[in-house]
């Protein structure tokens, strides 16, 4: 199998990793029909071993004022992950070397990750599958081809003051 390079890895120009363990500093919540407000600096991962979901999910991130940093695989994820201490990680849950699901599972162990929510990107549709990716720790479950309606939803309740509190409980 061909090894893939992701779109940008440890750093971008004029990204700094993030300070505290409070995800929600850079964003506020959205509802529905309601424009998203989003502050420059927020960083998204995007974990998948398709070049073209990179690609869309990457660009459509951006558009609306995020910074995207890219991984390629599982082990991947978790240094790049470490590296740049995301605001969110959008996870693939079928990729080579490390699945998504083992992937969530190392970040969790990571003391900085262990509240940055993880959304599972997923074309798996079951109860089974979901099941299992909450119980690896993903925070949101989307199916493929992503509804970027929902997905910009998701991440805007992610992102929120106190969604990660709330969470945890």
């Amino acid at each position: 199998m061909e090894e893939k390079n992701p779109l940008a890895t440890t750093a971008l120009p004029g990204v700094e990793p993030s300070q505290g363990a409070n995800p929600a500093a850079n964003s506020q919540s959205i509802g529905p029909g309601a424009e998203p407000t989003i502050r420059e600096g927020t960083v998204i991962l995007v974990v998948d071993d398709a070049a073209d979901n990179v690609a869309v999910l990457s660009l459509d991130l951006q558009q609306i004022g995020y910074r995207v940093v890219t991984a390629t695989n599982g082990e991947e994820a978790v240094s790049v992950a470490a590296a740049i201490l995301p605001r969110l990680i959008l996870m693939d849950i079928s990729m080579p070397r490390l699945d998504g699901l083992g992937a969530t599972r190392k970040i969790r162990e990571i003391d900085p990750l262990r509240e940055v929510p993880i959304i599972a990107l997923t074309a798996f549709d079951t109860e089974g599958f979901k099941r299992a990716a909450y119980d690896a720790g993903v925070s949101g479950y989307l199916t493929k081809p992503i509804d970027f309606a929902r997905l910009h939803q998701l991440i805007g309740r992610l992102l929120a003051p106190g969604a990660v509190d709330s969470l945890m409980k």
